[in-house]
């Protein structure tokens, strides 16, 4: 029995990952993300496969990660050994580290706030 692959337009693929259509064509049009197949009517069309790269790509955005530092680790098949390329392990480990220096950054602003709150100065009830 042969199964059909789900498809969705760029409509629908820009609700999924929620990025803009103009974004999902830069992508394609930088070669980040694989040129979409078009429908007959010239529309294009996108996998799931496409969805997931495009999440991928904002994951790595998030961690401050240009989109030509990330081109290796998407040319990399997901099923990939990673030890197979450490040097993408170690840059990857070294965006790790920086995300968690974020995240403490932004937990000392958090507890400032809450500090701050809680004197009441800035309570607004």
């Amino acid at each position: 029995m042969m199964t059909t692959e789900s498809t969705f337009t760029i409509k629908q693929t820009a609700d999924q990952t929620g990025v803009s259509k103009d974004t999902i064509r830069y992508y394609e049009k930088i070669a980040l993300l694989p040129r979409a197949d078009r429908q007959d009517n010239g529309h294009r069309i996108y996998r799931q496969k496409d969805i997931d790269t495009i999440q991928l790509i904002t994951c790595m955005k998030k961690t401050g990660m240009s989109l030509e530092e990330m081109r290796p680790f998407l040319a990399v098949p997901t099923d990939t050994d990673p030890a197979e390329f450490p040097e993408l392990v170690e840059s990857l480990k070294s965006h790790r580290e920086n995300v968690i220096s974020q995240i403490s950054s932004l937990q000392k602003v958090v507890d400032f706030i809450d500090m701050k709150l809680e004197k009441g100065k800035y309570r607004l009830d």
